[in-house]
């Protein structure tokens, strides 16, 4: 029986032997897996980070955008305006030019002190009424073309005016340009920040991922160790439950053994008529026997 047991006990040690390089191994791989899991998650906290950076750069862009979308759509107004005052002044030019065909020699001031002259003289003179008929007429020719001249006078003033008009446009239309080519610029600048902070996680994606896998495996390989570990301490543990059954057995046997023997020297007491201890009256008791 002891080499029975020597020889379950040298199992046990022996499991317990190849138990222990395993359970070291496994715990190195659990924490390499920690190592990895805690690279993955710093890797997606930080492309968390640069995904809400990217998102406030996208809407900084796209408020600028808005902004310059405004700006051009002001400024075509604007050329439109000014357009409309350059037809203008084409056309009125076009009027001054046929005006000039009908204008007469001499400015303005002269036709009129030459409509006062024969006025006064037709008014102040007794004159024959051919020459006083003559006079009217003069009078009549000098009044059209005061009349061309005076057109040709508000129109050029006009034109004068639509020019100024035509010129502060122009100047309106250039600063529009320049502010929305700078803000057009300040827009392409976050349009490539972001993309550069995509492209940041992206490649972190990449780390991420190659982290997680390398998690996966090495909790796998973990996992199996761990699985060994499991059936030899199965297989340990029901060793040991075999043992404790022999061991409870041989106690059974061994207290019944005992057991018969107070019996049998507590009825050779009793037959002898000596006195009987307590245990030995229990058991003659328990059996009936007194």
């Amino acid at each position: 029986m002891k080499k029975i047991s020597d020889s379950t006990k040298h199992k046990i040690e022996k499991l317990n032997q190849e138990l222990t390089p395993l359970k070291e191994e496994r715990d190195k791989l659990n924490l390499e897996a920690k190592k990895w899991a805690e690279k993955r998650n710093a890797i997606h906290e930080k492309i968390r980070n640069l995904r809400k950076e990217a998102a406030n750069i996208k809407e900084k862009r796209d408020a600028l955008n808005e902004k310059v979308q405004e700006l051009k759509n002001l400024r075509d107004q604007v050329k439109i305006r000014r357009k409309e005052k350059r037809d203008k002044i084409s056309e009125l030019q076009e009027k001054i030019r046929g005006l000039n065909e009908k204008r007469p020699e001499g400015n303005l001031q002269h036709v009129e002190r030459e409509i006062e002259k024969i006025d006064w003289k037709i008014q102040t003179t007794s004159l024959p009424l051919k020459e006083e008929q003559n006079l009217v007429n003069q009078v009549r020719q000098l009044e059209a073309q005061l009349s061309v001249q005076k057109q040709i006078k508000k129109v050029k003033e006009e034109l004068l005016e639509l020019r100024s008009k035509e010129k502060s446009f122009g100047i309106e239309a250039k600063t529009l340009h320049e502010k929305l080519s700078e803000l057009a610029e300040q827009s392409q600048k976050f349009h490539e920040q972001m993309l550069e902070a995509l492209d940041k996680t992206r490649k972190l994606q990449v780390e991420a991922d190659d982290a997680h896998q390398k998690y996966v495996e090495t909790k796998q390989q973990a996992q199996k160790l761990h699985q060994k570990c499991v059936e030899l301490i199965e297989k340990i543990r029901t060793i040991e439950r075999d043992l404790k059954e022999t061991a409870d057995k041989r106690q059974a046997e061994r207290q019944s053994e005992l057991q018969k023997e107070l019996e049998k020297r507590a009825l050779a007491k009793l037959k002898r008529g000596e006195k009987l201890m307590w245990e030995e009256f229990k058991i003659l008791a328990e059996k009936g026997m007194l």
